[in-house]
């Protein structure tokens, strides 16, 4: 954990651009079935503050069965560009599909990915391309929060999302980038194209981010960026139930059977292990007393190391409040942890509406 630690001190806060801008960007968005929400995301990217005449939007609809298309279409006046999904054979990557056919139309110089269903502030394109100049990156992860949270599970979820937020930013601070979110990040359109776009990662239906980082990671090692501003942020939702919540986190795991660097799998998996020897620990506890003493021992330092790591990530956030919450996450997150371990990389899980893997 200091190694995390010390990732996230690492991170330069880069100083917002006084508006000289020269880059072309596309943003891009593969949506399906998000009517509810999508005018939100829309309206957001609309109202950013960064030249009209350096940007470009397109939204691909994935074969949505409700108005996605319909209300992406309404905008077009407004320089909205719909592309949508048709395909002959059936995928089981149809998101990077998405992605990959909006880069293949756009004519930016920067590829800017999100969700349809997130939020963002007016200067989150224009700190973006602002960390892009300054810093010349090939790729950028940038900070994503859950916001708007309507439960005690929702905010537990968005503390424990900080953490996954935090331990990307802090790889990628420490020279050794590994993992990032999809609903933020940003990519040169020749860069993509120089390490293969999604060949080799795409037999897995998720991957557009981590795999993609991991392919340019090991071409331009030190290459990648992280964004440590909140103006960059994006913000999401969380899970309304547990079902919804383990069907999203066997997700993220399945893409770890594809990671390229040793050494992060190795780290995980010693994590793993250390979540199992809590339980092992706890259960054996039981019947023998230092068992029980050496359980309360790693659990303590478990919370100790964490608290440490996630304060000053919460306070990026502005979320601090949240770290009330960390002691009762300790128990559901080792159980958690371990389950998502075993079942993220042996079984199919429901995405989007569809069985994939």
């Amino acid at each position: 954990m200091s190694y995390f630690i010390t990732g996230w001190a690492n991170l330069k806060r880069i100083k917002a651009n006084a508006g000289n801008f020269n880059t072309m960007v596309t943003v891009m968005i593969a949506a399906r079935n998000e009517a509810e929400r999508i005018h939100l995301t829309i309206e957001d990217i609309l109202a950013q503050d960064y030249p009209k005449h350096l940007t470009e939007i397109i939204i691909v609809d994935d074969h949505s069965t409700d108005r996605t298309a319909e209300i992406i279409s309404s905008y077009a006046d407004r320089g909205i560009k719909l592309l949508e999904l048709n395909e002959a054979e059936p995928l089981n990557s149809y998101k990077k599909k998405a992605i990959a056919t909006a880069i293949s139309i756009s004519t930016g110089e920067l590829m800017v990915a999100t969700d349809a269903d997130c939020r963002m502030g007016p200067k989150w394109l224009s700190s973006i391309v602002g960390y892009y100049e300054a810093e010349q990156p090939v790729m950028i992860s940038a900070p994503v929060t859950f916001f708007e949270e309507k439960s005690l599970f929702e905010r537990m979820q968005t503390l424990e999302f900080a953490y996954l937020i935090g331990i990307g930013a802090a790889f990628i601070g420490n020279k050794r980038a590994s993992t990032c979110n999809g609903a933020n990040l940003a990519y040169r359109k020749d860069i993509f194209y120089e390490v293969g776009g999604f060949s080799g990662i795409d037999d897995l239906a998720s991957g557009d981010d981590e795999l993609l980082l991991q392919k340019i990671a090991e071409r331009f090692p030190g290459k990648i960026g992280f964004i440590k501003l909140r103006e960059a942020v994006v913000y999401t939702h969380a899970k309304a139930t547990l079902q919804e919540f383990l069907q999203q986190r066997r997700r993220w795991a399945s893409k770890s059977i594809k990671y390229k660097d040793k050494k992060v799998v190795f780290l995980t998996i010693c994590i793993w292990l250390f979540n199992i020897s809590l339980l092992v620990n706890m259960g054996l506890g039981v019947y023998k007393s230092c068992f029980f003493y050496l359980f309360l021992i790693q659990f303590l330092l478990k919370y100790m190391v964490e608290f440490v790591f996630l304060l000053p990530i919460t306070l990026f956030f502005k979320r601090q409040r949240l770290m009330s919450l960390l002691l009762l996450i300790q128990p559901f997150h080792i159980l958690y942890f371990v389950y998502v371990g075993l079942m993220g990389n042996t079984k199919k899980y429901i995405w989007k509406g569809r069985m994939v893997k």
